[in-house]
């Protein structure tokens, strides 16, 4: 994603932006988006942006928190995994959904709170996206998918037998970063640092400051730190760790009560 001034025109209400060769896009006040194809842009490219950069902005204007994440439900909770691009985030997902468990989101995921003051994840729609190494790990035939840009090798998998379309309340957050370590580890993620979390995983977090929101992104996550569980996974990058991690996810739910069968 392209973040340099002549690309991105952002204010608290407006955000507009230049993709090369794809698209000028507009959204503003939270509900209106408005597409400007350039010459000869492919249709998935357009649709990428729109699911994505265009959909983190319409939630910031709205005030809703997008974490760049998977969302998963797990006996009538939501857990968020995020981290950075190429993390693990909807490997780990896919995981769980073969446990038996299912998406709420996939990518940006929607924290708002209901009138109790609880961390709700509305659910987005019933697709993954799988790195093709991934695809591989899991036996699949990635020839029954569709690229997500005409030759990637990033998949948009349909998950509609798996899809939660109800609203949750957030119970965790599990941070997946990577690492040139041989060693998996795990740890729990507390005080100030859940907000510097927070923050570094929202999803186009640089829109915040250039719209004025800081204090509201602040305010929010002052509202979420104390509500659920926060953990930091360090992965290795030299082998495949997702069921590892996937047991250390039910494991932890498990000793706080939270799950009864997986």
């Amino acid at each position: 994603m392209n973040r340099t001034d002549n690309h991105f025109f952002i204010n608290e209400n407006l955000t507009v932006f230049n993709i090369p060769n794809v698209a000028i896009f507009l959204i503003q006040n939270g509900n209106e988006i408005f597409v400007s194809p350039h010459e000869g842009a492919a249709e998935d490219q357009i649709r990428l942006y729109l699911l994505g950069t265009c959909m983190g902005a319409i939630l910031i204007q709205r005030r809703i928190l997008p974490l760049h994440g998977s969302a998963i439900a797990i006996n009538g909770k939501a857990y968020a995994i995020v981290g950075d691009s190429g993390a693990g985030k909807s490997t780990t997902a896919s995981a769980l959904l073969r446990l038996g468990y299912e998406l709420i989101s996939d990518d940006v995921i929607p924290v708002s709170f209901n009138e109790q003051g609880i961390p709700m994840v509305t659910p987005a729609y019933p697709q993954q996206k799988l790195w093709q190494e991934s695809i591989d790990e899991f036996g699949m035939e990635s020839s029954n998918f569709r690229p997500i840009i005409d030759r990637e090798t990033k998949f948009a998998i349909p998950v509609s037998s798996q899809f939660c379309d109800t609203a949750l309340p957030l119970a965790g957050v599990f941070e997946l970063i990577k690492t040139e370590d041989e060693t998996l580890t795990f740890s729990s993620v507390t005080g100030l640092e859940r907000f510097h979390l927070l923050f570094q995983h929202t999803y186009r977090n640089f829109f915040i400051p250039r719209a004025g929101l800081m204090e509201w992104h602040f305010q929010t996550s002052a509202k979420m730190v104390n509500k659920m569980s926060f953990y930091r996974i360090q992965r290795p990058t030299s082998y495949f760790t997702t069921d590892k991690i996937t047991d250390f996810i039910l494991t932890n739910m498990e000793r706080k009560g939270e799950v009864v069968n997986g």
